[in-house]
């Protein structure tokens, strides 16, 4: 999606001269802002495809600067987050955000995570009722899986936790998003539920797919669309 435009909401002026110039040449226009103000004031007015955030802002909160821009946009966001930071991208991928690359970051990885959030903007548009990863065909009229072409027998949870992670392929959902989605409110703290489910959608699948489904630790689980350097440091263990 060559040409979309990129908010960058960050006070690190090292990050924009950094960002800056790597989007122009990947074919995105950028819109720099420097204060929370700033980017929910370009974000209403600019109508961005998508939002990388740094959530230490100088002016407000990053975590309510997001909660009043899902207020009134479903634009897809990345947050720019620090290492340590880990129940601060729980709470944003909680909030709205869509996922989350960690500083420093290479450039590679970020453009990933960027086509993927994009991709997906993509499809929630189209409302497309088949949907694609890897291998994986999920059809969600005749309610079938295939892999390959060949047919996969999924209980109806599985089949929903599988529905939900190809509707936000290359994104990361959170432990609880997928609790709350498949089994209700009140089991959003059952990890072993999930945990349990995700080992038995695993031996389903064949190993290359299977490769697919990462563990993010302490986060939640990510599908890719396919085999990419991203997987490579990802933990694959199937808690």
């Amino acid at each position: 999606m060559t040409g979309a435009r990129i908010l960058v909401i960050d006070d690190e002026k090292q990050i924009h001269r950094f960002l800056g110039p790597a989007l122009d040449a990947a074919g995105y226009e950028v819109e720099p802002a420097m204060t929370g103000a700033e980017g929910l004031r370009l974000a209403a007015s600019r109508a961005p495809d998508l939002v990388l955030l740094d959530l230490g802002l100088p002016d407000e909160d990053g975590q309510k600067l997001l909660q009043r821009l899902r207020a009134f946009s479903a634009v897809p966001v990345i947050i720019l987050s620090a290492r340590d930071q880990e129940a601060q991208k729980i709470m944003a991928l909680d909030n709205g955000a869509d996922d989350y690359v960690e500083k420093p970051f290479g450039l590679g990885e970020l453009l990933a995570r960027i086509r993927a959030g994009l991709r997906h903007r993509r499809m929630q548009d189209g409302l497309d009722p088949v949907l694609r990863a890897g291998a994986l065909t999920l059809d969600l009229e005749k309610r079938e899986l295939r892999e390959d072409g060949a047919l996969l027998s999924l209980s109806k949870r599985e089949f929903a936790l599988l529905e939900i992670l190809m509707r936000n392929l290359g994104r990361v959902v959170t432990h609880r998003q997928l609790l709350t989605a498949v089994w209700g409110p009140a089991h959003a703290e059952d990890m072993q539920y999930l945990r349990v489910y995700i080992w038995h959608l695993r031996q389903k699948l064949a190993p290359e797919t299977m490769a697919l489904l990462i563990n993010e630790p302490g986060v939640g689980y990510r599908l890719l669309a396919e085999a990419s350097p991203m997987a490579e440091t990802a933990s694959h263990h199937p808690g």
